[in-house]
């Protein structure tokens, strides 16, 4: 009969630690994934659902620290578990680094969540002001003096868009770039006599856990030119880690570009067509 040999590290006992490390992991995961989902579709009220996702990255934190008391007791009696532990700091390093990052950028930023190219008189939300009346959501009413002092501070480059196109091509154009970022309308109006006010409702979503952030845009007639205001604020928080001003920077620049390409476009001359000479009448 063959004796059957074993290696001696196989004979070693594997480390609960490298086990609880990497078992928490996993719970970290489905904890992050559950919220972000729970957020995405609507299930549950963004602010509920947050407790869970913060609750999944305590988890991944506490995870880490099994693994380091873990790869302590393997170095010392030599037990196995080094691959569990190393799957775990990797788990938890993919669900902490982006958390991290907003961590910093929550530091260095204004604590606003409502930015937009005109404080004095910002884009109302008309039709978005009855989903912003929910529990826990904020104000339509715009944020006020503070954040428009913060807003010139952090982000002096944000200002109205002067356009050398009419009124009528401004809100096309505009509508077009909405249209384009896939951002859900509300309502739009295109401007109309007397006044030729034209205004645009949207609502966009943030990247990672889909929070809605809602959008005015204003077009107003500025002799034979236009000018153009946005208003950018997070239905939920008090701060939105610079994602407003990020988007509304994008959009004047993307609104710039696309009305000087615009006035570039040569017109398009309609042919005159010559006048019918007028029947000849035969006299008998």
């Amino acid at each position: 009969m063959a004796r059957r040999i074993s290696a001696p590290y196989q004979s070693e006992p594997v480390s609960s630690l490298a086990s609880w490390a990497r078992n928490l992991a996993v719970f970290a995961v489905v904890a992050v994934a559950v919220s972000i989902i729970v957020v995405r579709f609507g299930f549950l009220e963004p602010k509920p659902a947050l407790v869970t996702f913060f609750g999944g990255l305590a988890i991944a934190a506490l995870s880490i620290l099994f693994g380091l008391a873990g790869f302590a007791a393997i170095w010392q009696n030599g037990s196995r578990g080094m691959a569990r532990i190393l799957l775990a700091f990797l788990i938890d390093g993919m669900i902490l680094a982006y958390p991290a990052y907003l961590g910093l950028q929550y530091r260095k930023l204004p604590a606003i969540h409502d930015v937009t190219t005109d404080p004095i008189d910002p884009p109302r939300f008309d039709a978005l002001a009855r989903l912003r009346a929910g529990e826990g959501a904020n104000t339509a009413v715009y944020a006020g003096l503070y954040s428009a002092e913060q807003q010139r501070h952090f982000y002096p480059d944000i200002e109205p868009i002067e356009l050398e196109i009419p009124v009528d091509r401004a809100y096309a154009i505009a509508l077009q770039l909405v249209n384009k970022r896939k951002w859900l309308v509300i309502d739009e109006r295109a401007p109309q006599p007397p006044r030729r006010i034209g205004r645009i409702e949207a609502v966009a979503r943030t990247p990672i856990m889909g929070l809605r952030e809602d959008i005015s845009i204003r077009v107003v007639p500025d002799g034979d030119d236009s000018r153009v205001d946005i208003r950018s604020a997070s239905r939920y928080f008090d701060s939105d880690l610079g994602s407003n001003a990020a988007r509304v920077k994008k959009f004047i620049d993307d609104l710039n570009t696309a009305a000087d390409a615009d006035a570039l476009k040569p017109v398009k001359k309609t042919p005159v067509t010559p006048p019918k000479a007028p029947a000849k009448t035969v006299k008998k």
